[in-house]
């Protein structure tokens, strides 16, 4: 970090601020900075690598050169050897893989910055994924975050108008959250009861019995990655329902039961068909880090100013920006932009919960009526405009779309 913070110091001072050779010049700093921070995250790994993760996902605060740089690290987590994954079991669960499983994959079938993930079969036939901690994070991760934060307090020295300790902030609170296996468990569970009525929604199921701080068993689940096009055409997967799908559950989860999910991206959800009904499921992995949020009422030119608000702004907040920015990426890859699928669920949600929320604080049964009559308006106004999309989409002849365009105007 002090070669970064020289670089930008010695470099930018000579040359006439907001000129096109400034702007340039900026850009190559920002680039071998960018460099710089994604070696020394990999170097250091664990808790390093996760933190560049984050940064890599804040497209709507650091520079491109950054979060383009940085996003490699979601592919390139560090992977224990398998004598530290029999290390880590055999600590945990007190006996040897082959006591424990029928046969155990070798190789990972991913791997992350806290742990990896195994394909095994128990010796009742059971097919399981085995995720498994790597074995030096948990001694580490207090040291890491004491070193994160005398950088970050560094860096603020030489860059006042940078606000990053919230970055800190989090990390402090959360990873003693993360390295816990136990509370992921917990989490998958009450995902899967608060969302049990969604018959295209699966959450695979924990296996306590063999599950620790460290090693988590949970039911194994194949399927495509949510923003795989190409897997959803040869398995007749139909794009625009599982579009529709993913913005039901996301709203549900936030604007409903204000349970917000602190790392999502499409790497932890898998689209598959259904092998007893043949229809479309979504399958959402790691619930490794949620956080209860409560309904509260030109980037780069303002980065210094943007990056003071986000020190204020709620965390949850940030964390629905981050779900915002998925299901709009997802919508993307799958060619559903159009559908608005995603939008229209949100506010149907968003108006559910916020009528709930005043029939809550009112005893008044006329009060309590007006307001049912207000939400049922309302969610009648958005279907009737998605059936206008839908419709749109069907390229009827001008004429005809400029009647139905006059005869039902778009709500406002």
């Amino acid at each position: 970090t002090a070669v970064i913070s020289y670089d930008y110091l010695t470099s930018l001072r000579s040359v006439p601020y907001g000129s096109e050779e400034y702007l340039a010049l900026r850009s190559k700093v920002h680039l071998r900075s960018a460099r710089r921070l994604c070696e020394l995250c990999c170097a250091n790994r664990g808790t390093f690598i996760k933190v560049g993760q984050h940064l890599g996902a804040l497209d709507y605060l650091l520079p491109e050169e950054y979060t383009s740089t940085l996003k490699v690290l979601h592919s390139q987590a560090p992977q224990s050897s398998m004598q530290e994954v029999r290390q880590v079991i055999r600590e945990d669960l007190g006996k040897e893989i082959h006591d424990l499983f029928m046969s155990f994959d070798d190789t990972p079938l991913g791997a992350a910055s806290l742990a990896q993930v195994h394909k095994a079969v128990l010796h009742d036939g059971r097919t399981v994924a085995v995720k498994v901690q790597h074995p030096k994070v948990q001694a580490q991760s207090s040291k890491d975050i004491l070193l994160m934060e005398v950088l970050v307090l560094a860096v603020k020295q030489l860059f006042p108008d940078f606000e990053f300790m919230w970055l800190v902030d989090e990390a402090k609170k959360n990873l003693p959250l993360e390295l816990d296996f136990l509370n992921e468990g917990r989490n998958a569970e009450k995902v899967a009861q608060m969302l049990k009525h969604f018959d295209f929604l699966k959450v695979p199921q924990i296996y306590w019995e063999l599950s620790t701080k460290r090693v988590l068993l949970m039911e194994f689940v194949d399927g495509g990655q949510v923003n795989d096009r190409d897997y959803m055409e040869r398995n007749k997967i139909d794009v625009n329902e599982i579009s529709r799908h993913l913005g039901k559950m996301y709203s549900e989860m936030i604007f409903v039961n204000g349970f917000v999910h602190c790392d999502p991206h499409p790497g932890n959800v898998l689209v598959r068909k259904h092998p007893g009904t043949g229809k479309a499921e979504i399958i959402l992995l790691d619930h490794g880090l949620y956080q209860d949020a409560e309904i509260r009422n030109n980037a780069a030119n303002y980065l210094p100013q943007i990056s003071q608000l986000l020190n204020h702004v709620p965390r949850q907040m940030l964390l629905i920006f981050k779900t915002n920015d998925l299901l709009r990426g997802i919508e993307a890859a799958l060619g559903t932009r159009a559908s608005a699928s995603s939008f229209l669920n949100m506010s149907r949600c968003c108006i559910r919960a916020l009528a709930e929320h005043k029939k809550k604080n009112t005893c008044s049964f006329f009060r309590r009526t007006q307001i049912s009559f207000g939400e049922a308006f309302s969610l009648w106004q958005i279907s009737l405009h998605e059936l206008m999309l839908r419709v749109k989409g069907l390229k009827l002849p001008s004429w005809a779309m400029a009647l139905l365009c006059w005869l039902f105007p778009a709500p406002h």
